[in-house]
């Protein structure tokens, strides 16, 4: 791997943002984030991604590939949990296994956003079905977590379960509406829209960006007090399975044809964990489950993982394969 382009990537202004976040905790500074500014922050940041993402598909339309690449997104989705799942039951509670299981399983919007600026960077394009891909990703792994806790635990008399709320906060969750309405309205609108808001989503993206990673390192350094609990094994699979999920991405992506901007997408939404959507479900369906296992990998141990790291080795290896 190219040690210019971890450099340059570490050198990125919302990068060195988030570090600034994580020194400020380690030095017991004041420096916070007001709330709810972070959620604004993220509102923003998705409303762009979405709405950008729409006006990018009403120019290319919905192709044979477009198709494709949706189904191996939600493919992945739906795999990835399974396999976590029979590799951590035997190793931990058959509760924590299932979440860790969809954390992994579904995506990271903040990554995926950190993947676009990372593009932008570098000067490449990608496709606008990826955010479509994105919000696909999110509902599916925790379906499936949920679906395995409930045929592999112990079942309690007199305790009964219900769907439909699950289904509503996985399919109605605020980031997922939020991602696929933008994304319909910039299809909707198509270049005209995307012009007339140029100067909100694209202007302003990469300041919201840097702030709202700064909270995000913040948090970050929060969670990581609690990793000396967790012992090795989470450690391991919090670095490994995303390296290993990002290697399967990038060979389905290969044979997709994908470009190099869509690959490296695919690669981060298939090497990311959702630490916003899965634990809102979890603390609904499966409150037994140990958030500060799940959450703490996915937050303080994968996301800077792959927004140090992973980033640049994935473009490495799209660099090293794709003509």
């Amino acid at each position: 791997m190219n040690a210019d382009l971890i450099l340059s990537n570490i050198l990125n202004p919302p990068v060195l943002f988030f570090f600034l976040g994580m020194i400020a905790y380690g030095l017991k500074s004041d420096l916070e984030v007001p709330q709810p500014l972070p959620k604004l922050f993220s509102l923003y940041l998705l409303l762009s991604i979405g709405f950008k993402g729409g006006v990018e598909l009403n120019h290319s339309g919905l192709t044979q590939q477009v198709a494709l690449t949706l189904g191996a997104a939600v493919l992945m989705a739906s795999v990835v949990p399974v396999a976590a799942f029979f590799f951590l039951r035997r190793r931990m509670g058959v509760a924590d296994a299932a979440a860790v299981a969809a954390a992994y399983g579904s995506v990271s919007a903040v990554t995926f956003i950190a993947a676009v600026s990372f593009l932008g960077q570098l000067g490449l394009p990608f496709s606008g079905h990826m955010v479509a891909a994105m919000a696909l990703m999110e509902s599916p792994a925790i379906i499936v977590g949920i679906t395995l806790a409930r045929l592999c635990g112990p079942r309690h008399p007199g305790t009964r379960f219900t769907w439909k709320p699950l289904l509503h906060d996985a399919f109605c969750n605020g980031s997922v509406l939020l991602l696929i309405g933008s994304l319909g309205i910039g299809l909707l609108t198509g270049a005209k829209g995307g012009a007339s808001l140029a100067p909100f989503t694209n202007d302003l993206f990469k300041g919201m960006l840097c702030l709202f990673l700064l909270d995000m390192g913040l948090v970050s350094a929060r969670q990581l007090g609690g990793i000396r609990q967790l012992g090795a094994l989470p450690v391991v699979f919090a670095i490994m399975v995303p390296l290993f999920s990002a290697a399967v991405g990038l060979a389905l992506a290969w044979g997709l044809g994908l470009g190099k901007g869509d690959a490296l997408l695919f690669a981060t939404l298939c090497a990311s964990a959702s630490y916003i959507a899965v634990p809102a479900a979890m603390r609904l369906a499966l409150p037994e489950a140990n958030p500060g296992l799940y959450v703490t990998m996915a937050l303080a141990l994968t996301f800077p993982f792959n927004i140090v790291l992973g980033l640049p080795l994935y473009f490495a290896v799209i660099q090293g394969l794709w003509p």
